[in-house]
């Protein structure tokens, strides 16, 4: 392989990029209502079911463990 078309495919690769990350955001769209909806549900759940997680590891785990360990 010579210099010249090693060259050339390093020069390819910013170029190439940039036509994949220009094609990607053309095809790219905004949710519709509908969609941001399910998006926004799904993501309020997430927080409900992380925070009772959260609520039980710091509320009764956490003392009940110091319980039967000793609080060492």
């Amino acid at each position: 392989m010579s210099t010249k078309n090693q060259l050339q495919e390093i020069a390819d690769l910013p170029r190439d990029f940039l036509k994949d990350g220009t094609q990607f955001l053309n095809r790219c769209t905004k949710p519709d209502q509908r969609e941001f909806w399910k998006i926004s549900q799904a993501v309020g759940m997430g927080f409900l079911v992380m925070g009772t997680i959260g609520y039980v590891v710091k509320l009764i785990h956490i003392p009940v463990n110091n319980i039967l360990v000793g609080g060492a």
